[in-house]
């Protein structure tokens, strides 16, 4: 017991949270007495309340993410409105807005799309033509053709490829992940890294914060770069009011020399791959590629990991030429900020679902979204479009589980298909439709996702990934209970009623 409290006290998550706690039991007691002895601090408040209300109605934003703010003011109007200005309006720190804007202005001397490409693509497919000129538009990364791709179905068949491939590395290995832990699957990456850095080959890991906060030691930066790794570690944790910790680096990204890159939901700690038992068996997935489409994800790394360089790199120093790889079809990898206001991730899935004709395969481990997706998943549902869901049977987070659970009924009676896996946790990304296109990655059918974090994928179109997510998809589902309107009207009560109140605040979960 002793030692559980004591490994308590020094977890930096409860150190991180006391003192914030602290800091607004401080800020809040000393408004809280103001307002008693100075009645015009009290409607001061009152009416900055008000005034923030009326902004966030009229704010170019999320419906439900604004209506839960106007909800939580005006049930806390004397403090409603200075926690908005604390905590609300998906503030993302100056720094990353500054970072993000200067890379955007190096674009058009990196990247350029190839013109017989996208012609081409437009006279196969008017809906694919528009959904990568989607991408090339607005997230600025090119579509390539001249790539290998190959899906891995589990984590064990990833892991496997990503020994093979670092092995063969000869000048260089970036990798960027949202969670690294100790145990076999870290590891053996580990000592193959020390391995090709005494090889004299350059090896660099970014890694996030939060994500990581219970998994590797406060100093793990600087023990890798003993080692010869350069290491950074992405918006680091820090215990200040109106400071924003909510934008945080869920991508996965590991390049090898410019010509192998790989993403998808799959991080580097044992669950991943069933080493580690948590919330039974562990389904997820990936993706490798190979050729000039990994230039993408090489821009991707490199646009993150200079931001606070005083001397810069030379991006194209880092990638590869002549490279002698087949032809897959066409691949698009990309990247969703939160610094714009423009919402790559839901915007690709909503234009995948809208373009549909027969069917979409959706993989998800939350399903928390907001109106303008549920209404495109029920509108192709209406049309007649086979639109299938599958997330997890056992969770890993209740409230967000339960949130999920909330959706299901409007779903299920517009006809969308909902499964759950029952062997364990689903934790795959991936939408399949009509057998031509398909998206794996990083992104969440959730808030965090679609509005918070850094998130990247890979769309690809007519290329073998296609076939082989669908096939998985398939597989997976015989292995998955089918939830039934039955199944929903079953549900009790009082958890009717909880669904429905943590619904309310899923835009802030």
């Amino acid at each position: 017991m002793l030692r559980k409290i004591l490994s308590l006290l020094h977890n930096k998550i409860f150190i991180v949270g006391v003192l914030i706690l602290i800091q607004l039991a401080v800020f809040f007691g000393i408004v809280f007495k103001l307002s008693e002895y100075f009645v015009a601090i009290y409607f001061f408040l009152i009416a900055l309340s008000f005034i923030i209300s009326i902004y966030i109605v009229n704010k170019d934003d999320n419906p439900t993410y604004k209506m839960t703010w106007v909800m939580l003011i005006m049930g806390l109007p004397v403090f409603g409105g200075l926690i908005y200005l604390l905590f609300g309006g998906q503030k993302v720190p100056k720094e990353l807005r500054v970072r993000d804007n200067e890379a955007a202005k190096k674009y058009p001397g990196i990247f350029w799309q190839n013109a017989e490409i996208m012609e081409e693509l437009q006279e196969e497919d008017s809906n694919a033509f528009k959904q990568a000129n989607y991408l090339w538009k607005n997230a600025r990364f090119p579509i390539y053709k001249q790539t290998e791709t190959t899906f891995f179905p589990i984590g064990e068949e990833k892991f496997k490829a990503i020994v093979e491939e670092l092995k063969k590395a000869e000048k260089f290995i970036f990798l960027e992940y949202f969670i690294i832990a100790p145990g076999i699957m870290w590891d053996t990456i580990l000592d193959i890294l020390i391995q090709k850095v005494k090889e004299g080959i350059e090896v660099r890991v970014l890694y996030d914060d939060f994500g990581c906060i219970t998994t590797l030691q406060p100093d793990y930066a600087q023990v890798l770069c003993k080692l010869g790794i350069k290491t950074k570690v992405f918006n680091p944790i820090r215990p200040r009011l109106a400071i924003q910790m909510n934008n945080r680096d869920h991508r996965k990204i590991l390049i090898i020399d410019g010509k192998v890159g790989m993403t998808g939901g799959i991080n580097l700690a044992d669950e991943y791959i069933n080493k580690k038992e948590r919330f039974g068996h562990w389904k997820d997935c990936g993706v490798m590629l190979k050729g000039e489409a990994v230039w993408n994800l090489t821009m991707m790394f490199l646009q993150f990991w200079n931001y606070d360089e005083d001397v810069k790199d030379d991006f194209f120093q880092y990638k590869a030429e002549n490279m002698n790889f087949k032809n897959d079809g066409f691949v698009q990898p990309y990247s969703d900020s939160p610094t714009d206001s423009e919402n790559i991730g839901e915007y690709t899935h909503i234009n995948m679902i809208n373009g549909a004709n027969s069917y979409v395969y959706a993989t998800t481990p939350y399903l928390v979204i907001d109106n303008e997706m549920k209404t495109a998943l029920i509108l192709a549902a209406k049309n007649g479009i086979d639109v299938r869901i599958l997330v997890p049977h056992i969770p890993d987070k209740w409230y967000v589980f339960m949130v999920t659970r909330s959706n299901y009924r409007s779903l299920i009676e517009a006809g969308v298909k909902i499964y759950e896996y029952t062997p364990g946790f689903v934790h795959g990304k991936t939408f399949v439709v009509d057998d031509k296109m398909a998206v794996v990655g990083t992104v969440n059918m959730d808030y965090r996702s679609y509005y918070l974090h850094y998130e990247c994928g890979v769309w690809f179109y007519k290329s073998k990934v296609v076939m082989d997510v669908k096939k998985d998809y398939l597989e997976t589902l015989e292995k998955s209970q089918q939830i039934t309107l039955e199944d929903c009207l079953k549900v009790k009560l009082p958890v009717r009623i909880l669904r429905s109140i943590l619904n309310l605040f899923s835009p802030m979960m």
